[in-house]
This record gives C-alpha cells, structure tokens and sequence, in this order.
C-alpha cells in the first residue's frame, strides 16, 4: 500500500498544480499579472522541449529561439497573409519547426559538446539574419503586427484570462506527454545516452536516431510556444528571437537540472519573472524595477553560479532532495 501511495504521490502533486494553475484567472483580473503568466506559460513549453533534449537526452542546443521565431512567423505569416484559420496556422508552425529541426539535426547530432553548440549557435545567428532581411514574409525589423487573436469558429480568445487558459491549458498537456515519455521505454533510452554515449550504444540503443527524435521534438514544442506567443501578443520582431533568448532558455534549462521536468519549469518561471518582478512584489517602485531590469543579465548568471554551488544538481536535485526521506534525514 505504501508503495502504491508513493506511485500515486507525483500525480496528485501534479493535478493539484494544474488545477491551482488553472484556476488564477478566477482568483485575479489583474490583465498585467495574467500576461506576464501568460508569458511564463509560453515559456514553459520551451523548457520542456529543452529539458527533454538537455536534462534527459545531453544534448546542447543554443539556437532554440530560432526556432521559436520560426514557429511565431510561419503561424503569423499563414494566417495574416493567406487567410488560414487559427489552428491551421498553429499546425503549420509545428510541422515547419519539426522540418526545421530535422534538417539541422541529422547533420549536426553526429557532432559532440562545444561542436555541437557551435552548430545550432551558427543556424541561430542565420536565423536571425533571415528574420531581419525576408522582410515580406517577416516584416523585417520593424516586425509583424496585426496577428489576430487565437479563434476557433466565432469563438475568439481575446481576453486576458482566455489567453492564459489557452497557454497553461497547452502547457500542461504538454508537461504530460513529455511526463509519459520519459517514462516509457525510450525515455530510458535518453538517459542512458546522457550518463554514457559508449554505454547506451553497447545496449544497442541507435544514438543518432534517438538525437534525432529528441532534436525534432524539442523544435516543435519551441514552434508551437512561438505560435501562441504571436497570437497571444500580436506582435512579434527579430529582437524576440535573439541570442539573447537562447541563452535564457539553455539557462533556465541548466538551472533546472538534468532527468527533471519540475526543475526546469520552476526555473522558467523564476527566470521569466525577473524583468516582471513588479507583477508579484506589491509596491515595488519603478526605480527598483528599472534596476532590475538593468541587471537581469547579472542577476540571472548570480542566480545560476549560486545553485551550481549550492545545489550542483540544479533544482531538481533540490526538488529530490526535498521529497526523498533519506535526503531528509541528512
């Protein structure tokens, strides 16, 4: 009976989080408070891709905002310029990203480590350049505006609240499939190629097609995240999806720590929180907030450098740590 509770244990925490998730727009109707959650919701999707292809399968990817940027323009693009309905252009967003992704993965994941993170740097940094120059598609540097609402039929998600439902609600099926699938067998698969490359192929496990798999995966989840992003915000531009960004997300993802999902989801939503500190800190000052704002960068690296001391597993060594009675204990 014990162990059956403690099988049941991660589930309930998690359906007690969805639901408490779930449930701030009835608590609130702060629009800025829901927006900037909203923006963590997007966020999350991200990071789950990242921690599915970082945290269980170690592979290193710093040109994930192109692929968020890609998501955000095909869905714009579809949708503004050839009339496509809502859903259609959140289709095509995934399946350009997952392309995209495959495209990029099949040349670069027989490389390893630094050469690896040069590669997907380098398809970033090209990225950025199309972004700014395929100015009928993009808009160019100006950006693209006018994205319309997410819509299904006459039913329009124009609102605050409907907009975060919408995320979270993606968010959290997202978070469930990834949870199903690190379980499963090729889950298994990924962490025996993170803890041994040599390892995991003398269990006859085909790493390249693994990477592969796990590579495309984690594009499309960054192109749909890019795609609710537009709609949501209805406006997107080049400096969305900079380097800059794809730092953040492989911090948020290192933060997190490796062979977690939860670890990485809460370093999302502490690190996409920072800039918004005044949606959470009654009171704040402006002055306070410019200050922040003016040190994210440093606060963020602060932030980093402090748990690699501290916890050197990351959050989810500290989540562990939290929930196992022997780390208790000691």
């Amino acid at each position: 009976m014990r162990r059956d509770a403690r099988t049941l244990l991660p589930y309930v925490v998690v359906a007690l989080v969805a639901v408490a998730v779930l449930t701030v727009p009835l608590l609130t109707a702060d629009r800025y408070l829901l927006r900037v959650l909203t923006f963590v919701g997007v966020n999350v999707i991200i990071v789950t891709g990242m921690a599915l292809l970082f945290g269980y399968a170690g592979q290193v990817s710093l040109g994930h905002a192109a692929f968020y940027g890609i998501g955000a323009y095909a869905s714009a693009y579809v949708v503004v310029e050839l009339g496509w309905p809502w859903l259609a252009g959140v289709l095509t967003a995934v399946l350009v990203t997952a392309a995209g992704g495959l495209l990029l993965a099949l040349p670069s994941l027989r490389l390893k480590g630094h050469y690896l993170a040069m590669a997907t740097l380098g398809f970033g940094e090209i990225m950025r350049v199309v972004f700014t120059e395929a100015r009928t598609v993009t808009g160019g540097p100006d950006g693209r505006s006018g994205i319309p609402f997410p819509s299904v039929g006459e039913w329009t998600l124009d609102s605050a609240g409907a907009n975060y439902w919408l995320v979270w609600g993606a968010a959290v099926v997202v978070l469930v499939l990834a949870a199903n699938l690190v379980r499963s067998r090729p889950g298994r698969a990924m962490r025996a190629l993170h803890g041994s490359e040599s390892g995991a192929m003398a269990c006859g496990i085909d790493l390249v097609g693994l990477k592969v798999r796990v590579f495309v995966i984690s594009a499309a989840l960054a192109g749909f995240a890019g795609a609710l992003y537009a709609h949501v915000v209805g406006f997107i531009s080049p400096s969305t999806f900079s380097l800059h960004v794809s730092v953040l997300l492989v911090a948020m993802a290192v933060l997190g720590g490796s062979r977690s999902l939860a670890g990485p989801v809460l370093a999302a939503t502490v690190l996409t929180m920072i800039p918004f500190a005044d949606a959470v800190i009654p009171g704040l000052s402006r002055s306070a907030l410019e200050t922040i704002q003016s040190f994210q960068e440093d606060i963020y690296g602060l932030t980093i450098i402090g748990v690699m001391l501290f916890v050197p597993g990351g959050l989810a060594a500290a989540l562990r740590r939290v929930a196992s009675p022997r780390g208790r204990e000691r």
